[in-house]
């Protein structure tokens, strides 16, 4: 079960990061969602660790808050290969500045930014790194937790597409991206809930956590029933957009004072 449950986290952080992991047979491909994703909110707290340690080595040379928040969050894009935010690019651009389905889908598939694409990534990392400052001005400790929350919470509400979408294409990330066993999906909503409780120790109030995790699953809903009124479905994309704006919401509650 754990050799199982080892090799679920070895494909997920091969397709979500750039970090080391066991050769896989499909590289970077799209895992087996159908039982990948119970390992998903592990990979998230990984992913979110590399973003906290960032933070934390920051706060221990002295730069304040702002910029080491900066440097937390450049850690992050970089380990993940910018994934989730090209993904929220793309869908912004499409939404943004196609007239009908079908060319939104082909603006998405484009590879240069466009100016909508470009406002909502640089509105996305404002928000995160002012968010991620006013959490670390409260303590460092808060804010290397409330990045690895983030990360292992917005991945598994991220997967909201994938379980009230059908593809909006016949090809594709999203087509791809097979809806998950029940199981699985409890185990990564079990481990989710569970390793949101962390910011416990460091400051946070349980209504805040509570208040984040809810959060989070509405942001990822609510881009998921956009992207079927705009593009009838779900692409790649939408699932990078839904993972972004899952991980704002956590960062922006976890921001608030208790």
């Amino acid at each position: 079960m754990f050799a199982r449950f080892a090799d679920d986290l070895d494909a997920c952080l091969r397709f979500y990061s750039r970090l080391p992991a066991r050769a896989g047979r499909n590289g970077h491909a799209m895992p087996d969602f159908r039982t990948a994703v119970r390992a998903l909110p592990v990979a998230g707290t990984i992913l979110g660790a590399c973003g906290g340690g960032a933070l934390l080595l920051a706060r221990l040379a002295g730069v304040p808050a702002l910029p080491a928040a900066a440097c937390a969050i450049a850690a992050l894009v970089a380990v993940t290969g910018a994934l989730h935010e090209d993904g929220l690019a793309d869908v912004i651009d499409g939404f943004g500045g196609g007239a009908t389905q079908e060319e939104k889908l082909e603006i998405m598939r484009d590879s240069r930014l466009g100016s909508y694409g470009a406002a909502a990534l640089a509105l996305s990392l404002i928000l995160r790194v002012t968010a991620l400052a006013a959490i670390a001005e409260r303590g460092t400790l808060l804010g290397v937790a409330a990045l690895i929350v983030a990360g292992a919470v917005s991945r598994t509400a991220g997967l909201a597409p994938i379980m009230i979408s059908a593809p909006a294409r016949a090809d594709g990330a999203g087509h791809a991206a097979l809806r998950p066993l029940g199981q699985a999906l409890r185990t990564a909503i079990i481990l989710a809930a569970a390793l949101s409780l962390l910011p416990l120790a460091a400051g946070a109030s349980l209504g805040q956590i509570m208040l984040a995790d809810a959060g989070a699953l509405a942001a990822a809903y609510l881009v998921a029933k956009l992207a079927e009124r705009q593009i009838g479905g779900l692409t790649g994309d939408v699932l990078g957009a839904a993972q972004q704006g899952a991980e704002i919401v956590v960062l922006l509650v976890l921001a608030t004072t208790p």
